[in-house]
């Protein structure tokens, strides 16, 4: 049975920054290497800022991390927590947003073993990502 870590996130860009490292503490707790955990850090980033970010609609007021940590793998999965109500108008996460995200997904299926992205009913963004040991 896997161990397993929820983290509700304020949609801040401030706050990527304090997830890298809390999932970056978990994998290294798990035993993966220096440089799985580097990829780990990396592919969350990018994930959160697809899920937080909403381009030119702004970003969302809050998003989660799930994290599953088995013998053999890391399960992370970033999911908006937000509803249409809820987001920060005209907030962008960088200037370039949403142009950059279009390599965020090639991104993190370069640095971890699987990534999918994936909608809720409501239409918010869901991006599930595995690296094995």
């Amino acid at each position: 049975m896997p161990d397993v870590l929820k983290f509700s996130i304020p949609g801040k860009p401030e706050y990527v920054q304090m997830v890298r490292l809390a999932i970056a503490s978990i994998a290294g707790k798990a035993d993966f290497d220096v440089d799985a955990v580097e990829d780990i850090k990396a592919a969350v980033a990018e994930a959160c800022k697809i899920v937080f970010c909403h381009g030119s609609l702004g970003v969302s007021d809050s998003y989660e991390i799930l994290c599953e940590v088995e013998d053999e793998k890391i399960k992370i999965t970033a999911s908006d927590a937000c509803s249409d109500g809820k987001r920060v108008d005209g907030a962008r996460f960088c200037a370039k947003c949403p142009d950059e995200g279009n390599l965020a997904v090639p991104v993190m299926e370069s640095l971890m073993d699987s990534v999918e992205v994936d909608f809720d009913m409501g239409g918010n963004k869901i991006i599930t990502m595995v690296k094995n040991k």
